[in-house]
């Protein structure tokens, strides 16, 4: 067996220069979500706009995202042992998925307006929906481009080069900051939906798409030089493609079973967002937009620290499962929910007590009313963080022995879970309805994951899961500490006479709570003796111990 310490740092190597390429891009990303609520707000134009951009999304997780990532890397991996390297292998599967991404886009862009009735509210007037299909008609088209980065990164990711997959996006950002510092420019009172010309909509949809298609094209020149080559081959016979199938097969079911749920949560949000405007309280509580926008910080952590790990993770699971080496899979397991835990527990606490000031400094030009409805939707959801973490690694792991039919189970637990709390969350007054789905979706990706530890034990034994369940035991009663009493001295600074509506006065909250709360929690964890944070920890110490020599 690979030498374990040895596996984790290159494990860990491979992450952090993912993470870097994700901070840059979240960082981006950021600056994108600030100006694009600044520019429309989170009221109705902002809704519009919202419904429109997410359909591409959904339909590439539909038609592209969650096929691919399923099918490709374990394909591929597996392919490598072919007398050509597995490039005939490749090249089919690429011809097929090229093809499908070509007929699927047409069809979806055609179908616009259609799909503009599904995922909004029925109550919507007629220049609402009119601007959210004008909208659509120039997103939609990103379905092909999102599908097109999908594949190449994967072949990259297949070849063990992680990189310039989790850097592409940090383009797409760029191109839409450009283009919303343009709008903003242009038209710094965009006014209501009925106002909106052709122009506004073309800037706002048109660089959107552009950004999109720029990540795409970013990633050729690193897949030539990898040495990959590719030519349309088309067939599917003597390849083996049967089981990638059923893989995709159960992948798509899970994925469009996903997204059936997410057309509740689109209506009852937009419904919300509606109330709020009939009542003339506008901003004063969370819809699609504002949800959106919440869901944006919620993963940032997520995809920062947990994603850039499994990502390299999921390779060597895939070739320990091809091996039938459980062992190997089962440490891989371990490392996977320890190694993320050291950040991910401490920062969901950090967000309970500060969350609502992350967003006031996050949305900088949004009122404090706007921005701190994106944060108490974004609280509620962190609270699920972790959860949410273990989902995403164990559905890698069924993966990686290309069982795609456990992962739809589970997701089956997801939808009605969330779904029965949308249900709940559109009787509630509407400034708390983006609570409530926040919540759903804590409890949601709780009770999956729980189901999904008991399925593993069942296929592969004895988890070992003791020292995670210590670790992450030890890093709760730290930061538990570390958060009462950061709450404390925010608390303090607040009755000395700190503004905490303002932009500053959220900053300094931020800047001072959260490092006397990091300070606390790694500090006390490291004292309970949690392995990661002194893996963490060390090399910074070392170099303090170094400097006072």
């Amino acid at each position: 067996m690979t030498d374990a310490p040895s596996g984790e740092r290159s494990l860990a190597r491979s992450s952090a220069l993912m993470a870097a390429g994700t901070v840059v891009s979240r960082v981006l990303g950021f600056g994108r979500a600030a100006l694009l609520s600044g520019a429309v707000g989170i009221g109705l134009a902002a809704d519009t706009f919202q419904v429109a951009n997410t359909l591409p999304n959904q339909f590439y997780l539909l038609l592209a995202g969650g096929v691919l990532n399923a099918v490709l890397v374990p394909q591929i991996t597996k392919a490598a042992s072919h007398d050509d390297g597995g490039h005939a292998f490749v090249n089919r599967l690429l011809t097929l998925s090229l093809a499908l991404l070509v007929g699927a886009t047409v069809l979806v862009t055609v179908a616009a307006p259609l799909l503009v009735r599904v995922f909004a509210t029925h109550e919507w007037d007629s220049d609402a929906v009119g601007l959210a299909v004008a909208f659509a008609f120039i997103c939609l088209p990103q379905v092909f481009f999102y599908g097109l980065y999908t594949l190449f990164g994967q072949v990259l990711n297949a070849r063990g080069q992680f990189a310039a997959y989790m850097w592409a996006p940090g383009l797409a950002n760029l191109v839409a900051i450009g283009g919303l510092v343009w709008f903003k420019v242009a038209y710094p009172h965009p006014g209501k939906v009925g106002e909106w010309t052709p122009g506004m909509v073309w800037i706002l949809a048109g660089t959107a798409t552009l950004g999109v298609a720029v990540q795409a094209a970013a990633l050729w020149l690193p897949l030539r030089a990898s040495g990959f080559r590719y030519r349309p081959v088309w067939g599917l016979r003597g390849v083996g493609l049967g089981s990638a199938s059923k893989v995709a097969g159960w992948t798509f079911a899970a994925v469009a079973l996903s997204q059936a749920g997410y057309i509740v949560t689109s209506q009852v949000m937009t419904r919300a967002t509606h109330l709020l405007d009939v009542r003339g309280q506008a901003g004063e509580g969370a819809g699609l937009a504002a949800y959106g926008y919440a869901f944006l910080l919620f993963m940032l952590p997520h995809s920062l620290i947990t994603v850039s790990l499994v990502t390299a993770l999921f390779t060597r699971l895939s070739q320990a499962a091809h091996r039938g080496d459980s062992e190997a899979v089962v440490a891989d397991l371990g490392s996977g929910l320890r190694m993320p835990a050291v950040l991910l527990v401490p920062g969901t606490i950090a967000m309970v007590v500060l969350g609502t000031q992350v967003a006031r400094v996050a949305f900088f030009d949004n009122t404090p009313q706007e921005s701190a409805a994106i944060g108490r939707v974004m609280v509620a959801m962190m609270l699920g963080l972790v959860p949410f973490g273990w989902l995403y690694l164990i559905q890698r792991v069924f993966y990686a022995y290309e069982d795609a039919r456990t992962p739809f189970r589970l997701q089956v637990v997801v939808t009605v879970v969330a779904t029965a709390a949308n249900l709940v969350a559109a009787t509630v007054d509407p400034t708390h309805t983006g609570i409530v789905v926040g919540l759903g979706q804590t409890l949601s990706n709780l009770a999956a994951a729980l189901l999904g530890f008991v399925l593993l034990r069942r296929r592969l034994g004895s988890l070992h899961l003791q020292p995670s369940i210590r670790g992450y035991v030890r890093l709760v009663l730290a930061s538990a500490v570390a958060g009462i009493l950061t709450w404390l001295g925010v608390r303090a600074l607040e009755a000395a006479g700190l503004d905490r509506t303002s932009w500053t006065g959220a900053l300094v909250e931020v800047v001072a709570g959260g490092g006397v709360f990091v300070l606390i929690a790694l500090a006390l964890a490291h004292v309970m003796r949690v392995h990661e944070v002194a893996l963490l920890l060390d090399p910074l110490l070392r170099r303090l111990r170094r400097g006072r020599s």
